[in-house]
């Protein structure tokens, strides 16, 4: 699928190294310049025996640069790549890689340019699994990491050696989102908590069927999505899991509201405790906890009843008969009940009555004690399942309205409007 991330006009800088899983490097490219970036591919010689230098220069429109191509009449060099890159991402990365890249070692262009590249370095291991344990490239991994590398994990599969266990390279989306997130970092949501809820409760009423609603939880998935690419810690609360989401998002799957409820207490408990800074090369001694006030965004549809007697075994028609009466009873109110001190809270409010519709989003406001609400009429080819929306974003002291768009860039519009409320700003 087609991650649905704006990059329009961005620099990808793109290793790729003499892996039998190089051919994927092509999927990864495609992402990026479909999202609109434009990508510059550095080629080892041994990456040449597995993938042609012409497919790349086929997908990116430009030269790729190898031991061949190098030249200093011109861009196309291993320093001048780098001071034309944004974010260089090295995938596949092998061992051999890596384990010269930790030590500076530079015997090739790729490793020139990453020695010489002062920005975002990412890189996409992929070897086998022994030698990806080799105590060597173990401690590489580490090197890496504490000089503010971004090391994508590679995935468990059957790989091409015919071992199975770790080593395979990540998926290209995941890569993808990775370098997207390096690109689109924001320094006031970077390691700030954000809880994100999302999707329509289910109550059950037996074992196969419940009470629910037409939420399709896409808006809450371009929300946390969006948050994740601005580099907050996102814990996210869903009912529905939709394709196309990073591997890093940390989801809770739930049902029921108080499933939802019950987690989202603990959620935003830990939210308020802040986030522990990491040792790096620029920061060797961190202070501990980087508190920020912390984000609830409360996007899903919280079923308002479910059954007072929810059955263990499936009702049979023959035994219920021609009419059916099922007692509803009231679920509480979870946004209005949760503890919001501390934290940056926005209610999200579907109307179908376009004239009462934005006074009850208002009311929202004083009845539940939230800062902020979303409001959006559901009709008119927007809203539940729709890939586009459209929002006003309502405070105590102002109404911005944020006009139809895709919903993936609807949220970081909304994001945009919530960094205002936060006093640490």
């Amino acid at each position: 699928m087609t991650p649905k991330v704006d990059l329009q006009g961005r620099r990808i800088l793109l290793g790729v190294s003499g892996s039998i899983a190089a051919y994927k490097a092509c999927d990864v490219a495609r992402l990026f310049i479909k999202a609109g970036a434009e990508v510059q591919v550095v080629m080892t010689p041994a990456a040449e025996r597995f993938v042609s230098p012409l497919t790349f220069e086929a997908l990116t429109r430009r030269p790729v640069l190898t031991e061949s191509t190098e030249s200093w009449s011109g861009p196309l060099n291993h320093i001048d790549v780098g001071k034309w890159a944004e974010a260089f991402i090295i995938a596949p990365a092998t061992a051999n890689t890596l384990n010269k890249l930790s030590k500076g070692i530079a015997d090739n262009l790729l490793l020139q340019s990453a020695l010489a590249y002062a920005g975002p370095l990412l890189v996409a291991p992929a070897a086998n699994t022994q030698m990806l344990r080799s105590h060597y490239t173990e401690g590489s991994l580490k090197m890496l990491k504490v000089n503010d590398v971004t090391v994508i994990e590679p995935a468990e599969k059957l790989l091409a050696c015919g071992d199975e266990g770790s080593g395979a390279l990540a998926e290209p989306l995941e890569i993808f989102y990775q370098g997207a997130r390096a690109l689109l970092r924001d320094p006031f949501w970077q390691d700030r908590k954000a809880v994100v809820t999302g999707g329509g409760t289910r109550e059950a009423i037996d074992p196969v069927r419940y009470i629910g609603n037409r939420s399709s939880g896409k808006m809450a998935d371009a929300l946390a999505t969006a948050l994740w690419l601005r580099g907050a810690d996102v814990c996210y609360l869903r009912t529905v899991a939709n394709e196309g989401l990073p591997q890093k998002v940390y989801t809770i799957d739930v049902e029921s509201a108080e499933e939802m409820g019950e987690y989202l207490v603990d959620c935003i408990r830990v939210a308020k405790k802040g986030v522990m800074s990491k040792p790096s090369m620029n920061n060797p001694n961190p202070v501990g906890m980087v508190q920020k006030t912390p984000y609830l965004f409360m996007a899903a549809a919280v079923s308002d009843y479910r059954p007072r007697f929810p059955q263990e075994g499936k009702l049979k028609k023959n035994t219920l008969g021609e009419t059916w009466t099922l007692e509803l009873v009231r679920n509480p109110d979870l946004l209005a009940s949760l503890d919001k001190s501390g934290i940056v809270s926005v209610a999200f409010k579907a109307e179908t009555d376009s004239e009462a519709g934005r006074e009850n989003a208002r009311k929202l406001l004083e009845e539940k004690g939230v800062d902020a609400v979303c409001y959006n009429h559901v009709g008119e080819g927007k809203g539940f399942g729709k890939d586009e929306n459209a929002v006003t974003f309502i405070t105590a002291d102002e109404e911005t309205e944020l006009h139809t768009a895709p919903k993936s860039e609807l949220a970081f519009s909304i994001l945009e409007q919530a960094k205002r409320l936060a006093a640490d700003e």
